[in-house]
Formats: structure tokens, sequence, C-alpha cells
């Protein structure tokens, strides 16, 4: 197999184990063609008017000033008063769109649906709004669209401001909670001279859906303890009050308006969200108005946190929900009503557990026996008739009781169902895994050593045909989906080229005695404490920097420092350096646009000795135009800088994003991916190059302390590239690109041992270098501030995606340079990198949960996530590396070639 067809063939392999989790663990538990069932009695209010505070943290709004007064003293006065409060937990990804789907369809949405838009509906799904007699909806052009185009008819009303409102930049971002407010109290006040409009809102069955998006806004550009965060929950506090009092002066005090508000998702101390901290999912509800109780007294209360003490609630109950479940604690009617109520929705989540059972058996017809779960039908008509005649006998506590457990167990059949193939599924994924892995050891042993004869390749298609053949066969009679072919067939093609290949390792294995044992499992040993180590280091950073002092005395071991003493002590000071950034706080937690200052003027004053290194050294320039290229790039690095001070004052004074700077770090972006192209190929220079323009892009991209992080990281790989050399010539070696049998533990004990190990850990150390990025949180949308303000989540999330490739892409280029000078395959450095990553990340699939609390459910997405990417960027980056160090665009033709 070429390596052009090995690559593709690669990441098509990693795609499908990328997605296969999405299927396996989070596809979405929506079903079609369930019976309505709706409560017989009438319900306690004509109409519904929901808050949603998008991005509103529940301490936020439920704690006190330093001065014991209440943030919001309106809606204080209201769980005090008149309603009940309650803590709302949100689930992972805590992100706008499934957080709005939760809360208004009333189900968790595929995860996988979060890259399909916000604006868009890609599941059809049922609604509050599409069952209401009419909706009304304010707000966000991100958020509403996408329930008015599921709703059928044409019964919900969306008003929406601009998508260039959404500016991170402006000026006082509460103007869109303003813009909001005050467009209902118009929207009312036109409907008293317009009859078919004031009939409409005085029918039953009516939403009014308030999105406020202006503190998510103001919490992403201050954070959300600061002052303009604070205040926009007051406005909103202040907006709540007028609109209810408005509504109830225009519904003549009816006492039939229920009044809720809550949030999508919190948000973290350092403004951002997408995974399952506490501060991202725990949000406030509070609820009032027709039909909902009062506040109740209690004198004790049993929670695991201390909330209730710190906001001073201790003597009012808090009624914590979760979806799924009617929270009968909120209602206020009689026990008739409320047993009615939870009859109902026993009735709705049995229907799902009814379609979802029947689908299953539907799909899996052919097999003899379905193993059973505690809810026959015999036993969900027996749950049924004994409520209803609770019900009838007026026990209504036992009716409700018993709803519950029915509940419970529908609940917990649907999981059962709705889980059905996921042991088939993974099975069939793990085999690809361990085949593709095993496979790519094969290619290694085959194509880069001399351990094998040459032997005749026996075709054996009927190996692969059989087994497609019967398991495409058993997928079709069970009406699977075609993904379930992809994951299910893949491991039959990988296992078939492993078998083609087992040849391979027939003349090793019958010299296995000839090899000195010792060694060979202690090289082992040292290969999986090493890949432990790294899947360690997904969780604890600080392993990094452990790992980087082990690192820095490396020249010592080898004895190089008797021969390189001045790069020995560079290489063990930049070992030492790398080694403190995993240690500082995770970035954009505080923003310090100083240090990036400092970043861009130590590149600039680094640039000026290395031309002038460059110019004293035998490999001159040929021409002008390669200083002119060191010159464009070091007027990028200044104007980097300039733009990252100019455009932080320029928000910081809340001027919004000037257009110069934008039309500059846009520039510099488009810029920075040819210009290394232009300079020349020698060795070092053309590596200078690169980080010139990678820097000077990043610089764009920095908050804080990550800025100096590419600098030491390049120059430790610099350093790496000398030290290769120093080690040549220190050991008076010639490396091959393949190796023979006697030499393997010779001539390259020392190339070996370390250099498949350093690359791997400094591709980790460039992702989590300076920050958990396995955490989606961890992310500062203030990254992205010198290219846009205005909300766009695509092209945010490529910004912070190439922020995270830039020290990955500078570690290739290292690599790849290594290579050169050792005179090692390139080929075999990758493979074997890839294998250790693969090992990786069969660790994280199984490590992934889709129980427990959401801070474990989103780090166990993010992290198998994160090491496919870093597999499938591997493998683009090894290509994008090849490029940038060896091509060259020019006029005239010139040799290019690799010096030092």
């Amino acid at each position: 197999m070429g390596i052009p067809v090995f690559i593709l063939a690669g990441l098509l392999v990693h795609f499908v184990f990328l997605a296969s989790i999405f299927d396996i663990y989070f596809s979405s538990p929506l079903v079609h063609g369930m019976t309505p069932q709706q409560t017989p009695l009438p319900p306690p209010a004509k109409r519904l008017v929901l808050f949603v505070a998008d991005g509103l943290r529940a301490d936020s709004l439920f704690e006190l000033n330093s001065n014991n007064t209440p943030q919001a003293p309106y809606l204080r006065a209201i769980l005090e008063n008149n309603g009940s409060w309650g803590i709302s937990h949100t689930r992972v990804p805590t992100e706008s769109r499934p957080g709005h789907v939760a809360l208004i369809a009333g189900f968790y949405e595929d995860v996988s649906a979060v890259a399909k838009g916000w604006k868009e509906n890609p599941v059809e799904f049922d609604s509050v709004f599409n069952e209401s007699k009419y909706t009304w909806s304010w707000g966000s052009p991100d958020i509403l669209p996408m329930f008015a185009k599921g709703a059928t008819g044409d019964h919900v009303y969306t008003f929406c401001y601009t998508a260039e409102s959404e500016d991170f930049g402006a000026q006082d971002a509460t103007k869109l909670d303003t813009w909001v407010f005050d467009h209902v109290k118009s929207f009312f006040n036109s409907s008293r001279s317009n009859q078919t409009l004031f009939s409409a809102l005085n029918e039953e069955k009516v939403v009014l859906f308030l999105h406020l998006l202006g503190i998510d806004t103001n919490g992403h550009a201050h954070r959300p303890y600061s002052k303009e965060y604070k205040e926009n929950i007051r406005k909103v506090d202040e907006g709540v009050k007028e609109i209810v009092s408005m509504l109830e002066s225009f519904y003549g005090n009816d006492g039939k308006t229920a009044y809720i508000l809550t949030s999508d998702h919190g948000m973290t101390d350092w403004g951002s969200h997408g995974a399952g901290h506490p501060s991202e999912t725990l949000t406030p509800l509070i609820a009032w108005g027709a039909g909902v109780n009062y506040p109740q007294k209690v004198t004790s209360q049993l929670f695991e946190d201390n909330f209730l003490k710190e906001w001073k609630l201790e003597n009012l109950k808090r009624m914590d929900v979760n979806q799924g479940t009617l929270p009968l604690e909120y209602l206020n009617n009689s026990n008739h009503f409320k047993a009615e109520s939870m009859f109902t929705n026993a009735l709705q989540v049995l229907e799902q557990f009814k379609v979802t059972k029947h689908m299953v058996k539907k799909k899996n017809m052919s097999l003899k026996k379905i193993i059973a779960v505690p809810l026959s039908d015999s036993e969900q008509i027996n749950f049924l008739k004994k409520a209803r005649v609770y019900i009838q006998q007026q026990k209504y506590n036992e009716a409700v009781s018993l709803c519950k457990t029915l509940i419970n167990l529908a609940l917990e059949g649907l999981s059962y169902y709705h889980t059905y193939d996921r042991l088939f599924l993974g099975l069939s994924i793990a085999l690809s895994f361990v085949g593709w892995t095993t496979y790519v050891i094969l290619v290694i042993i085959k194509t880069h050593t001399n351990l094998i004869k040459a032997t005749r390749n026996n075709n054996k298609h009927l190996l692969c045909c059989c087994p497609s053949i019967c398991l495409s066969f058993f997928l079709l009679i069970q009406t699977s989906p075609w993904t379930y072919y992809v994951y299910c067939l893949l491991p039959v093609p990988i296992w078939y080229a492993v078998v083609r290949e087992l040849r391979v390792i027939q003349d090793p294995a019958a010299n296995l005695w000839s090899f000195p044992i010792g060694q060979s499992l202690g090289f082992l040993l040292i290969c999986i404490l090493g890949i432990e180590l790294l899947v360690f280091s997904f969780f604890y950073r600080s392993t990094l920097t452990v790992g980087l002092l082990v690192f820095a005395g490396w020249p010592v071991i080898t004895q190089l420092w008797i021969q390189a003493k001045r790069t020995t002590l560079i290489w063990t000071l930049l070992c030492v350096l790398l080694a403190v950034f995993p240690l500082m706080p995770v970035v954009g937690r505080e923003p310090n646009i100083p240090l990036v200052v400092a970043a861009g003027l130590t590149t600039l004053l680094i640039s000026c000795f290395s031309l002038a290194s460059f110019s004293r050294s035998k490999n001159k320039y040929q021409s002008k135009e390669d200083l002119k290229v060191y010159f464009y790039q070091m007027f990028s690095i200044a104007l980097s800088t300039y733009v990252v001070s100019s455009t932080h004052n320029s928000l910081k004074n809340k001027q919004g994003l000037p257009v110069f700077n934008q039309i500059i770090s846009w520039t510099t972006l488009a810029s920075s991916s040819a210009l290394p192209l232009l300079s020349p190929t020698l060795l070092f220079q053309r590596l200078f190059s690169i980080l010139l323009s990678l820097m000077a892009t990043y610089l764009l991209l920095s908050t804080g302390y990550e800025a100096l992080f590419p600098l030491v990281l390049s120059g430790l790989m610099l350093v790496w590239i000398q030290m290769e050399q120093e080690a040549l010539q220190h050991y008076g070696l010639s490396l091959k690109p393949k190796v023979t049998a006697p030499d393997s533990y010779i001539s390259l004990n020392y190339q070996k041992h370390l250099l498949f190990p350093l690359g791997v850990f400094f591709i980790v150390t460039a992702f989590f270098g300076t920050g958990n990025i396995a955490s989606v949180n961890s992310f500062d949308p203030a990254s992205v501030y010198c290219f846009l303000t205005v909300f766009s989540p695509f092209i945010m999330g490529g910004l912070l995606l190439l922020k995270v490739v830039i020290p990955f892409l500078l570690v290739s280029c290292a690599f790849e340079a290594v290579q050169v000078t050792t005179q090692l395959s390139s080929k075999s450095l990758f493979l074997i990198v890839l294998v250790i990553s693969d090992i990786m990340a069969l660790h994280f699939f199984f490590l992934v949960k889709d129980y427990g609390s959401w801070l474990d459910i989103g780090t166990s997405i993010s992290h198998y996530v994160l090491v496919m990417s870093l597999t499938i960027f591997m493998m683009l980056m090894n290509g994008l590396a090849q490029l940038l160090t060896t091509k060259r665009l020019e006029l005239s033709r010139r040799t290019k070639h690799h010096s030092t």
C-alpha cells in the first residue's frame, strides 16, 4: 500500500472511529409515533411567560452582594414571597442550542447535533411551542428560528434583532435585553388597536418566550464576576419586573398567568461554556404565578453542596429539577390534579418506552429472544389499572407514588432498549482499533527493517468476502442504519490486511530468542509506562512537567554533555522553562496583555540575533529577496504586537474592534502560510521563517502567558535538532533508512529509545502545555477578538482550533527536521507515533461515559475526541510539515536542499 493510499485509508478509518462514539454512546433518544396524552382536568394557567437568561449562573443570581443585598431584588422577593425556586441541572454540551431544546422540547438532543447549526433544526421534534395555540418569541436570531421552523402550522411567531448586534466588543451588551423588553411592551401596546391580535393574546394555551442574551454576551466579554455581568443581571431583574407588571395590567390581574425564569447554561469564571463544570451546569429556576406553589418554609435541607448557606436560603425549600419527570413540588393545585398530571406524565414516558421497544423488537425479529426488562406488557396494564383505581378511590398519594415507580421502570427500560446495540457496536470498533494498530506495526516491520525475508504473497480474498457477506445479510434483515454497516464491516478489511501481512512476523518470531531478552522487555516496559503516563497527562497537566524535567537530564545520561556543554546547558534550561507552563493556570482565566506584548518584543529581539547569525554563517543569502521575506515577517510580528495591545485597549474602553486592526489580523493570518515557502530551504533558516509566520498569528490569538509558549517550545525544538547532530558526531554514525537485526540494538540504541518518546511527548506537550484543552470550556473567547467580536460560532471555533494547531505544527516541522538530520525514515517515525496515539485512543474509547456527573461525561467525550483529532491532525500535519520545510515558491528554479 503506497503512502498516499495509506494516509487516505488512515484518515477514513480514524474519522469512523471519531464519529462512532456519537452512535454508540450519544445517539438521539428521539422516537416518533407516540399517542398524545393530556391531563383530563383543566390547567390552572391560560398562558405561560418563559424568561431564559442565556448564560446566567445559579450562584450569580442567588448570591448576595458584599453588603448583603440581593443581586436581583425583584426576583429575590418573588422566591421569598410568591413562588418556588431551585436549581435546574443542564447537560453536556452546555451550549445554547441543546440547552433550549431541553427546556422547550423536553429531551436531551443528540450531542452531534450541535455541529449542525444553531438556526437549523436537523431532527423533527415536538415542543411546548408547537403544542401551544399561539407562541410569540423575542430575542436572538440564533435560537428563535429553530423552534419556529420545527413547528406545524403558522402559530409560532419570532421577533429577532440582527446577528450583528451580538457583538462581544459592543459598548453595552445589555442593549440586547433592553431590545427584547422594549419590543414586548410595544407589541402589547399595539395589540390594543389590533382586535385580531388582541383576541389571539386572550386565547388559552398562549406562550410568551423572552430570550435574553445580554448576560451571556457580557459574560464572554468581561467574565461573570465583572461589573458589566452583574449590572446586566440587575437590568434583567428590572425588565422582568416591568414585563410582569405590564402583563398583569393587560390581563386584568386574572391570576391565569404562570411565569418561569431560568437559563440554558451557566458559565465558567473565565467566560466560556460547553463542558460539564458545575458553574456551567447549575442554572437558576424560579417559578411563580398561576398553578405554582408559594414558598415553603423548612427547618433543614439535605444537599451535598453549601449553596443554601452561602445564599442565605436555608429556610426556603429548594426544589432541584432534572428533565423527564414532572416536578410535582412546584404545583399549587388539588391532590386530584397532581395525581392526574403524574398519571399523564407516566403515560407519556410509557408511550416512548413502548415505541422504542417495538422498534428494537422489529429490528431484531430474527433473534430468538430479547433479554427481558422489568416492565412487561402485563405489568404495564396492571400499573395503569391500579393507578386509575387509586385516583377513583381518592388515594392520590398512593397514585402519585405508583406513577413515579412506573416512570422509573419505563425510563430504565428506555435506557436498556436505547443502548441495546452498544456492546455489539463497541466490540466492532474495538476490533477495528486493534486490527489497525496491528497492521501499522506489521507495516513498520515489513518496510523499515530487514527482519524479514522476501516471501510470496498469497491472496485469499475469500477471507474478506465471506465475513462481509454474512455481516451484511445479518444487518440487512435487522434493517440497520447505514452507519451500522460501516462500524461492523470495518474490521473485515482491516483484519484481512493483517492476515495478509502475518508472514512479516514469521522470521522475527523464529529468531525471538536471539534478541537480548532483558533489553527487549525493558524497552517494552518503558513504552507501556510512557503511554500510560501520556494518558495520565490528559487528566493532570503536571505530569508533563515531570516528563520535561526527566528529559532535561537526557544529555547527562547519554554523555553528550562532555562533547557539547553549551548545547546541553541550553537544552536543560529550555526544558526547565517549558516545564513551568503546565503548572500555570489554564489559559484565559486571567488575561495579561503585557505578557503578549513582551512575547512579541522578545521574538523581534531573537529575530535580530538570528539574522546576524545567519549572515555570518557559511550558507549566506543568495539574494536580497531572502532578506526581504525575513524583514516582512519581523514587521508582521511588530504589527501583531501592536494590534493585540490596541484591540484590547479599545475593547476595554468599549469602543469596539477597530476596522484597521481587523484587516491587519486577517491579512496576517492569510499570509502566514505562504511566507515560509518564500524563504530559503536551509534547515534552520526555514524553521526560523516558519516560527516567525506562525508566531505572528499566534500573538493575535493570545491573551496572556501562552504567547511565550511557542517561543520556548520552538527554541527547544531547534536545540533538539542540534542535539541530534551532536549525538551523530559523538557516536560516529551515519544512520541508514533501514537497519538490520544485528544493528538494531547497537547503532540505534540511542536513537530508538529516545527519538520516538520525545516526538510523542512533545506533541502532547504542544496540546496541553498552556491548558487542558481536553475540556471544551478552557477556551477563551477573547482569543479571537482581534479577528471578530460578533458572535459566529464556526468562525470562532475555527480560529480557536488554529490556536491549538500552531504549537502542534511547530513540533511536526521539528520532527520532520530531526528525520532529515538523523536520516531515519520519516515514514517509520510517523507510523510509530501513530501506533502510540491509537493505543491512547483505545484507552479513552473504553473510558467514554454517558452516566455520572455532567463533568465526568463531558470530560470523557472531550478526551476521546481530542486524542482522535490528534491522530487525524498528525496525518495532516505530517504532510503540511513536509511542505513547509522542503518546498519553495520562486520564479526561477533553484535546487532545494536541507543543510545546517
